[in-house]
């Protein structure tokens, strides 16, 4: 299974995105994803979009995408939230989560920093994409591939998209 996680488009995707995304089997996204539009044309792809509102999403967005999303692939515990701090110092919220459900794979967004670390403390992989919108302090504008293969996740490969001013 090919997974393509994003976070932050802030109401924008650019064609340099596109092609990580048609070619996935699922899209998971972080938060923030700004428009209605954003979410309608994500979803247009695989179908099987996965996502969760952020701090910047309005009401039309929150009745789409829930706070976050628990759910299993092939023996994988996976978490998706907006805002879930640093690991292994989450937030209050996110260790609630992380206590009920016992992910093994932790996705989040909101700081516009790209992050993957195996966080110990938590027994799970943390991944933050990055931001793949034009709006933020980030400079490079990135996203994350991976696959699932045989229960575990593999292959995974930072996508830089461009500088976050410029339009590839």
């Amino acid at each position: 299974m090919k997974i393509t996680v994003i976070s932050d488009t802030h109401s924008w995707l650019d064609d340099t995105a596109l092609k990580y995304l048609d070619d996935a089997d699922e899209i998971w996204h972080a938060g923030d994803i700004g428009s209605i539009e954003v979410y309608d044309q994500l979803n247009d792809f695989t179908g099987k979009l996965r996502a969760v509102n952020g701090n910047i999403d309005g009401h039309d967005i929150i009745q789409v995408a829930p706070e976050y999303q628990a759910f299993n692939i092939d023996d994988n515990s996976i978490l998706i939230t907006h805002i879930a701090a640093n690991p292994p110092k989450y937030n209050r919220e996110v260790r609630k989560l992380i206590f009920k459900f016992k992910p093994n794979i932790l996705v989040c967004g909101h700081s516009h920093i790209l992050k993957v670390i195996n966080d110990k403390w938590s027994n799970l992989l943390f991944i933050n994409p990055g931001a793949c919108g034009r709006h933020g302090f980030h400079k490079v504008r990135t996203l994350i591939v991976f696959e699932i293969i045989n229960g575990k996740p593999q292959k995974m490969n930072v996508i830089e998209l461009g500088q976050r001013g410029k339009i590839l």
